[in-house]
């Protein structure tokens, strides 16, 4: 019975080592240049083929990587859409945007790596499906969406989307410079992780708002 219990708990630790270990690696030097074999050595596994024998493609372990994070950040988006439910201020939408991020990365404590690993991914369009597809299987993501459409149901549709990925990228790369900041020990922009969101929504909503320019094409 003991030998049948530790097994599943030595196949769940080395999962979660060359998770661990993977999104370290993806970070620093880019999902493509990675291989399994260095993860797997990496993540101290003798066997080279241990990445593929748990988790098969190398899509299907970014899958996983992002998997990892999105329990958690569920739970802090659906608490934060809930108190907003109904609201016709953007910033409200655009805070249950922006918080679940830096409240994940400062709950993780330093160093982290997930900024830098989802800047990879979505540097690669068939990567970057990937945690879109995982993304569409959240319904507080799906209601925050909403809420801000709502708000900004008087800009063109192609003028939201541009801001939408505007917003996505503004997020991902801020948070980017504070956690490659301290994974160094220099010096931050803002003195908190809520310091970085609170100036993320301020431009955010902003950019949201701002007046559009009419184009002759």
């Amino acid at each position: 019975m003991t030998g049948r219990t530790a097994r599943p708990e030595r196949a769940s630790a080395t999962r979660e080592a060359i998770l661990a270990t993977a999104e370290r690696l993806f970070a620093e030097h880019g999902v493509h240049a990675v291989s399994n074999r260095q993860i797997s050595e990496a993540a101290g596994q003798g066997n080279s083929a241990a990445v593929g024998y748990h988790f098969g493609t190398k899509a299907d372990l970014v899958r996983a990587i992002a998997r990892r994070h999105a329990d958690e950040m569920e739970q802090l988006r659906a608490g934060l859409v809930a108190g907003v439910t109904g609201s016709a201020d953007v910033r409200d939408w655009v805070g249950c945007l922006v918080r679940p991020f830096t409240r994940h990365l400062e709950a993780q404590g330093s160093p982290t790596w997930y900024a830098r690993f989802r800047a990879q991914v979505m540097a690669d369009p068939a990567l970057y499906r990937i945690t879109v597809e995982e993304s569409l299987s959240s319904p507080s993501l799906r209601t925050l969406v909403d809420g801000v459409n709502r708000c900004l149901a008087g800009l063109p549709a192609t003028v939201r989307g541009q801001r939408w990925a505007m917003a996505r990228h503004l997020i991902v790369h801020m948070c980017v410079e504070r956690e490659r900041a301290l994974a160094e020990g220099s010096a931050t922009l803002e003195t908190s992780w809520d310091d970085l969101a609170a100036g993320l929504i301020d431009a955010i909503a902003g950019m949201w708002q701002a007046p559009v320019t009419a184009t002759s094409g």
